[in-house]
């Protein structure tokens, strides 16, 4: 899904970009790159910041800065745009490792779509990417992702999907090969409503 944050098209004014749940850091290295003045990437797992701290370093981009926090950081001023790529199942994980996979209750998506708004320039843009493998494992419906969207007062401005490519999509023998290999992965472009 990287490549469709590196071909989307920035807003007309991207000074700031906020990267929500870091994990690694890759997403705030490529808007960096792709020229966004200041990039704030936020996680609440000291284990992947400390990821994204090594990428960081290796990188040598001195536009991004790292905070601890719970979802949005703190002492920013509003950002041109955001970025997200929660954890994609709302069910429970079982070990740490599991947290960037499973956002129990989608805790985390719900919180973000709900926040997003009071963080975001007038004219800012939201690039939340998210797979429907939830949808095809019925633990989510597409409705009520797009009344989360909704209730957010968040207009769909576009949509970018891309098609499984992962060894598993392909696997006929897994056990969620029918969902694997239906998944997509989207790239939802939101503005204020």
């Amino acid at each position: 899904m990287t490549h469709r944050v590196q071909d989307a098209p920035l807003p007309a004014r991207h000074e700031v970009a906020f990267d929500i749940g870091t994990g690694t850091g890759l997403l705030a290295i490529i808007l960096a790159k792709r020229g966004v003045g200041q990039v704030v990437a936020t996680d609440s797992n000291p284990r992947a910041l400390a990821c994204a701290a090594d990428n960081l370093e290796r990188s040598a981009l001195s536009e991004i800065q790292l905070q601890e926090v719970d979802l949005f950081p703190t002492g920013q001023p509003l950002a041109d745009l955001i970025v997200c790529n929660p954890p994609w199942l709302p069910a429970k994980p079982s070990s740490a490792l599991e947290l960037a996979v499973y956002d129990p209750k989608s805790r985390m998506l719900r919180g973000f779509l709900q926040g997003v708004r009071a963080h975001l320039a007038p004219q800012g843009e939201v690039w939340l990417i998210l797979s429907d493998l939830a949808e095809h494992l019925q633990l989510r419906t597409r409705e009520q992702l797009l009344a989360w969207f909704a209730e957010a007062k968040l207009d769909v401005k576009y949509r970018l999907d891309t098609q499984p490519k992962h060894g598993r999509s392909q696997d006929s023998t897994d056990p969620l090969h029918a969902a694997r290999s239906a998944e997509v992965t989207s790239l939802w472009c939101l503005t204020p409503a």
